[in-house]
């Protein structure tokens, strides 16, 4: 029975075993895909999916209870979540930087030198003023793969074409760029000077 073989994967995964992954991914890696492509309607996206949804798995095959589900249900609701995520993900993304007031004024002001903020109340200007800041601290391939993922709303496959990058240089130059980000940016939200 099909389910039964992916359930003895999953419990060979949880012992640790990389080659019961390799396997699992063969027999359900397309399929993953269809369903992400399903619910995204774009392929890049849907490929970083499968990755999502496989290094989860791994990660939390421990947990799967073969008298709950059958092993191809519990990976199959693993990629519809990651899948739906994104989807949200994108949405959010796409209300924000679709509000006049953040997408040309944010990509503007974090061009633009502290100095050279308009001033426009104090606490939104020193909130650009710190976001401008930590952004020009960015080394120029993280904030360049940053802005075209958060201010252009390219995916991360978008980003790896257009710049000719590997797409896992691409994600981590972003996941880089969003922790110094928040680094730079955290004392902003504790009220810190």
């Amino acid at each position: 029975m099909h389910e039964d073989k992916d359930g003895a994967l999953l419990r060979r995964m949880a012992d640790g075993e990389e080659a019961a992954l390799g396997t699992l991914y063969d027999l359900w890696a397309e399929r993953v895909h269809t369903l992400a492509f399903w619910i995204l309607k774009d392929a890049d996206e849907a490929e970083d999916v499968v990755e999502e949804t496989f290094w989860q798995v791994w990660r939390t095959s421990g947990q799967y209870d073969g008298r709950r589900s059958a092993g191809a249900t519990w990976l199959l609701m693993i990629a519809r979540s990651r899948a739906l995520d994104r989807l949200r993900s994108r949405k959010r993304r796409a209300d924000w930087t679709a509000a006049p007031s953040t997408a040309s004024e944010l990509r503007d002001q974090a061009g633009a030198m502290p100095g050279e903020l308009p001033d426009i109340g104090l606490e939104r200007s020193e909130g650009q003023s710190r976001l401008a800041s930590a952004m020009g601290d960015l080394p120029p391939e993280q904030r360049s793969a940053l802005e075209m993922a958060y201010f252009e709303g390219l995916s991360h496959g978008e980003i790896a074409q257009r710049t000719s990058q590997p797409l896992g240089t691409v994600k981590t130059r972003i996941r880089l760029a969003m922790q110094k980000l928040r680094r730079g940016l955290g004392s902003l939200r504790k009220g810190e000077p």
